[in-house]
């Protein structure tokens, strides 16, 4: 079963977030992670990852910097900072209130 995309996309800053506070990474990698993490049920398009990454970029919750891989090609790397950390444990806290909310509002038991 696949999960609908509109389901999670409003997540993705809080999803990048939380790859990036385990540690730095790049664009392809952090997708990968997500498909592979969701069993290949959830993987963001690449306009929507760079997009995101520009947003958060402009909020000054990461940062970006050239770095190569072991094979020689340039990669461009994202870390989080400071003020991402805080926003990554707003966004959880969401996130959590928000699966709190849709498992009252789905209960079907009385």
């Amino acid at each position: 079963m696949s999960i609908a995309g509109d389901l999670i996309r409003g997540h993705t800053d809080a999803i990048i977030l939380a790859r990036l506070l385990r540690s730095d990474s790049y664009g392809y990698e952090i997708n990968k992670t997500i498909s592979t993490l969701s069993c290949g049920r959830f993987e963001l398009k690449e306009a929507t990852l760079y997009t995101a990454f520009k947003r958060l970029e402009e909020a000054g919750y990461i940062t970006s910097y050239w770095g190569s891989s072991g094979a020689g090609a340039r990669r461009r790397y994202y870390t989080i900072t400071p003020a991402g950390r805080e926003a990554s444990g707003r966004l959880l806290q969401e996130w959590e209130e928000t699966k709190d909310i849709m498992d009252k509002l789905l209960e079907t038991r009385e």
